[in-house]
């Protein structure tokens, strides 16, 4: 009992620290780089740059219809996201998968305030070397790309783990 409520408690502290730390970068940037030029560190490897972004991943829709946007950006991505948290719930998901999934709501929720609040994205973080760079994007992004990772790689370490079936030779049935 006191475990599974450390591993809750754990859980709404990397949401709410996940979408916290997002909203205050983005609130950063737009107020320190709105309408300014793009700033450059650690030899060029990071820039920042404030861009809002009316589609997806990487733009991804940007020039679809207003009423497509949002249907697709801001309710289809709020249906997602509560279709994700009931999935896992019901199926009791493991530790490990269920922080990536915990990461990836988190992420996905704060753009999805973006949507609502704006009708875009706030994004300002760009990485790279000489000419090869990311898209631009944010901490929310971030937390996204680390969820997904995370349940990915858990659910193939899961399945390495598994022993091959008993009464094969090879495991194959």
């Amino acid at each position: 009992m006191i475990g599974q409520t450390a591993g809750r408690l754990a859980l709404i502290t990397a949401v709410l620290s996940t979408i916290g730390c997002d909203r205050v970068t983005k609130h950063a940037a737009t107020t320190m780089l709105a309408g300014a030029p793009s700033r450059s560190y650690l030899a060029d490897t990071v820039r920042l740059v404030y861009v809002e972004n009316p589609g997806g991943f990487l733009s991804l829709g940007a020039g679809l219809p207003p009423v497509v946007r949002t249907g697709l950006f801001t309710a289809g991505t709020g249906l997602l996201l509560c279709m994700l948290v009931v999935l896992a719930i019901r199926h009791r998901w493991d530790r490990l998968p269920m922080l990536g999934l915990a990461l990836f709501v988190a992420g996905g929720a704060s753009n999805w305030i973006d949507r609502v609040a704006r009708g875009s994205v706030v994004d300002f973080l760009n990485v790279g070397v000489g000419p090869v760079r990311t898209g631009v994007f944010n901490v929310a992004d971030v937390a996204i790309m680390l969820g997904a990772s995370v349940v990915v790689l858990a659910t193939f370490s899961k399945r390495r783990s598994i022993p091959p079936s008993v009464g094969t030779e090879d495991g194959a049935a």
